[in-house]
């Protein structure tokens, strides 16, 4: 696709602030009823949905000149691409396509040479070590040390259990990795890793607009997990487990994806996993964007699009509608419940309408305080409900809401759900 591709969603939109919020059905209180982080925090129009695609569609009718345009490219990067305001579109009015259509802008951007000064020594060591933290590839496999694991470089595996660039070089969330290899390990599962010859999913690379650095992650990835015999891909990064879920299906990929919380979900029901330890504490559930409303499994769909009497939109043949609602939600939430003990409370906005942490498509790097004031918003959210601690599925959260509860001298628990999980066998 293209961004003139999406000329028409750009002219549809009508600039009713929908994408702004969650739906408003689901609104519980004022306080925790928005659903943009860019606009709440910008408080400018520019910075929602419909002012990008404003902003998309000045660009296509030439009605600006980049030298012109002080500002452009803070107010393109200043978002997550957390995707709210693509749920909220499809839910509240039209089959629009927000998500799209600003991620083609960034395309276009970086092939227009309009680079984020913030985001080039990011690419640049990407290119160099395969990873988005700007660390030495040689460091990728050290979570691993002394785990006795298939090298699957050298040998081969049903599983491959892929780790993600914030897992493999954060030390203080090597626990996590550490913790979901073992437990499929003593499960009896046929499990091996790349180690330090791992390299970056590309799912956030994309995000940022280097459409080309992503398929290049893409292919390297799919022919390695060729070359070991791979069936299953299992992650504990939900950015990678969008792009293996999502995008990789459109450059041929076919293995079966799993994220970590279902793969232990799948081992709880058929018994391989018990619990003999009590866990006596009241935790919420954070929904990662990436393993939620964006974790949608790729339908691939090839049509037109036609109008009843040029104005009603239809699709032949329908078109995948992605709305959220397929996402990874139930898993996590039944392991957390099995855990004797373990007493779960929701926040306000969960599943497809849950509050972004703030951390993806490059803004933690870019923009650290849009970022941290992102995870603040959801910090007090989670507080609001009577919890200790806040639990999700994904180490760039898990990053990010420790930073911000550290910043803010919160007494906020975090935890990976990988952790409660080993803490309760």
């Amino acid at each position: 696709m293209a961004l003139e591709d999406y000329r028409a969603d750009m002219e549809r939109c009508s600039r009713c602030s929908y994408c702004k919020f969650i739906p408003f059905a689901q609104v519980k209180s004022w306080r925790f009823s928005k659903g943009c982080p860019s606009i709440e925090y910008g408080k400018f129009q520019a910075f929602s949905a419909s002012g990008r695609l404003s902003i998309a569609l000045a660009l296509l009718n030439r009605r600006f000149s980049y030298e012109e345009s002080d500002g452009l490219l803070d107010i393109v990067y200043r978002c997550m691409l957390d995707g709210l305001c693509d749920v909220s579109d499809k839910i509240c009015r039209y089959n629009m396509e927000p998500l799209e259509t600003m991620r083609e802008l960034r395309f276009r951007l970086v092939e227009d040479g309009q680079l984020l000064p913030q985001h080039i020594p990011i690419i640049d060591s990407l290119r160099k070590e395969d990873n988005m933290m700007m660390k030495p590839k040689t460091d990728r496999g050290k979570w691993a040390e002394g785990l006795d694991i298939k090298n699957l470089t050298k040998e081969r595996a049903e599983v491959v259990f892929y780790v993600g660039c914030r897992f493999s070089f954060d030390e203080e969330l090597w626990k996590v990795p550490r913790a979901a290899i073992s437990l499929m390990m003593n499960a009896g599962v046929d499990v091996g890793i790349l180690g330090k010859d791992e390299a970056c999913c590309g799912g956030q690379v994309y995000d940022m607009g280097y459409r080309g650095e992503f398929n290049k992650y893409a292919q390297n990835n799919i022919e390695a997990w060729i070359n070991a015999g791979v069936k299953i891909v299992v992650t504990c990064c939900s950015d990678g487990y969008h792009a293996f879920k999502r995008l990789y299906p459109t450059v041929g990929s076919k293995f079966e994806v799993l994220h970590t919380a279902e793969f232990i979900h799948r081992l709880i029901k058929r018994g391989k996993l018990k619990f003999s330890k009590m866990i006596p504490m009241m935790v919420t559930y954070h929904d990662p964007c990436h393993l939620g409303r964006r974790g949608e499994p790729y339908i691939f769909w090839k049509g037109v699009e036609k109008k009843i009497r040029g104005q009603i939109v239809l699709h032949e043949p329908r078109k995948p509608r992605y709305n959220g609602v397929n996402g990874v939600y139930e898993a996590p939430r039944e392991v957390l419940k099995s855990i004797p003990g373990l007493k779960l409370v929701e926040m306000e906005r969960i599943r497809e309408y849950a509050w972004c942490c703030g951390s993806g498509a490059g803004v933690k790097e870019a923009y650290p305080d849009f970022s941290l004031w992102t995870a603040g918003e959801r910090v007090e959210e989670a507080k609001a409900t009577g919890a200790e601690a806040i639990v999700t599925a994904c180490g760039w959260c898990e990053r990010n809401f420790l930073d911000v509860i550290r910043k803010n001298g919160e007494k906020m628990k975090v935890y990976d759900i990988i952790e409660l999980v080993q803490q309760a066998l």
